[in-house]
């Protein structure tokens, strides 16, 4: 059984081991940096089967107007599950309703959003980071 738990102590290294087999492009060679997104992150949910991290979805939120989505990453071995849906759902839990969910999809997936009820924006900006 799949159990979920929000804002968890997570060793980096299995963090990086879950980005690393689900596909999801992160900088995971540089641990300082994987350490920092999640120090300064306020909302993570993460997924277990058992006592083994197999998925995380990782977010910046004022907790009242808006959230950003950062990171859905789920283990390869157990995609195509629901857990990438259920950690959305458990995202919108701790956010509330009056509170917007925001992301920047992934080229792969981008035909995954619609189907779990995202809506596609056509007024973002980026400025895309440079290293």
């Amino acid at each position: 059984m799949i159990q979920y738990k929000i804002n968890p102590p997570i060793p980096i290294e299995e963090i990086i081991r879950v980005y690393d087999s689900s596909g999801l492009k992160r900088p995971t060679n540089d641990f300082d940096r994987i350490s920092q997104m999640y120090r300064n992150s306020n909302l993570v949910i993460a997924a277990y089967n058992e006592d083994h991290l197999i998925g995380v979805a990782r977010s910046l939120t004022d907790f009242c107007y808006c959230c950003y989505l950062s990171d859905l990453a789920v283990q390869k071995e157990f995609q195509n599950m629901g857990i990438g849906k259920v950690l959305i759902e458990k995202t919108q839990e701790a956010i509330g309703p009056q509170t917007a969910l925001i992301l920047l999809s992934a080229p792969d997936a981008m035909s995954y959003y619609p189907k779990i009820g995202f809506s596609t924006i056509e007024n973002g900006f980026i400025i895309k980071r440079s290293r």
